[in-house]
């Protein structure tokens, strides 16, 4: 397989490569060409160096000189990550490789300036107009020879939006390469899958005796907090016959003034007030969608969204109700 790479300025295509060399892709890039013939004229390693040499290149041999340049320096038998691919022509030559997918790597430029400020290479540009300036020269040219970074990203295969965390990276590169090869698929649950799995694994301690519910509360995808139904702390097990109304099997919405059992977002919810852990802006995953209680208790605890497992009986007045307070409220299949 190959995979090549384009985006701009500190978009996170070295954070790419380097990630796929820990999959065993081996590394090489189309500047690679210039540097040779660079160091081979005695001519200093620059940005600008680079550039002209690269315009110059592709102005006499044909705009996909570096990428022909390229291909035949690979071996067979690899699998590498491309890097460097700046004009559309070079993309259009690789394509014509088997198994070869395109990768556009971006994030909004203040982030990118930010970067390219802590990497603080003494060539960058040191304020956002010059950055600005410099996207410019490398996004558009009219001149089929020079970069043209916009028209080679509309010819990739997939985009990664970089602008968060280095784990969300690597998660969007290993789904990118299971979506191109059956090679690298990995039987691995969707953030979604992991935490409902947990929250069904909760409910197993639940302790009452007509139905088992639990939920998790998630942090910057980190459980904060965890809650199953039962009878208050300190009190009879539901299971042990301390909750009248479950012992009797009462009909489902029926007595429900009477059930001593506390529910799972309840208990979730006041566990971290127990503890003292803020639940501000988290994410609840519950195994049942959550009755009128709890949702009052959702709304005014802060939490922006509710994951669910199954319908609660009585939910849609709840559902309403998240919905007019601006809480997510979706099934695990929906997305």
């Amino acid at each position: 397989m190959f995979i090549g790479l384009t985006g701009e300025n500190c978009s996170g295509k070295g954070t790419v490569a380097e990630y796929l060399g820990k999959k065993s892709f081996y590394y090489i890039s189309l500047s690679d060409v210039i540097r040779e013939e660079l160091a081979a004229e005695g001519i200093e390693i620059t940005r600008d160096n680079l550039v002209k040499k690269a315009n110059k290149l592709r102005e006499e041999f044909g705009p996909a000189i570096l990428a022909k340049k390229t291909i035949a320096k690979l071996e067979k038998d690899r699998n590498y990550v491309i890097d460097s691919i700046r004009n559309p022509a070079e993309a259009e030559e690789l394509k014509k490789l088997k198994n070869f997918f395109l990768v556009y790597t971006t994030a909004p430029e203040e982030i990118r300036f930010e970067r390219m400020k802590t990497r603080g290479r003494e060539n960058d540009p040191r304020t956002f107009e010059a950055f600005k300036k410099l996207e410019e020269l490398e996004s558009k040219n009219k001149e089929g020879y020079k970069q043209n970074l916009y028209e080679t990203g509309k010819m990739a295969n997939k985009t990664i939006e970089n602008h968060g965390s280095f784990t969300e990276l690597y998660d969007r590169i290993d789904i990118i390469l299971s979506e191109f090869s059956n090679e690298f698929k990995m039987d691995r649950p969707t953030w979604d899958e992991y935490f409902m799995n947990i929250a069904k694994q909760v409910a197993t301690r639940s302790n009452c005796v007509k139905r088992k519910v639990a939920a998790i509360i998630i942090k910057d995808k980190r459980i904060i907090s965890t809650g199953y139904n039962g009878t208050p702390r300190g009190t009879k097990n539901c299971n042990e016959g301390g909750c009248p109304r479950c012992n009797n099997f009462s009909d489902s919405g029926k007595n429900l003034d009477e059930c001593l059992c506390a529910h799972g977002e309840e208990n979730a919810i006041v566990q971290a007030a127990y503890h003292g852990i803020s639940i501000n802006g988290g994410i609840l995953y519950t195994t049942f969608s959550p009755c009128l209680y709890c949702s009052r208790m959702i709304i005014n605890s802060g939490i922006k969204e509710v994951v669910y497992n199954s319908k609660y009986p009585m939910s849609e007045t709840p559902f309403k109700l998240l919905k007019e307070a601006g809480v997510i409220v979706r099934a695990i299949d929906e997305k």
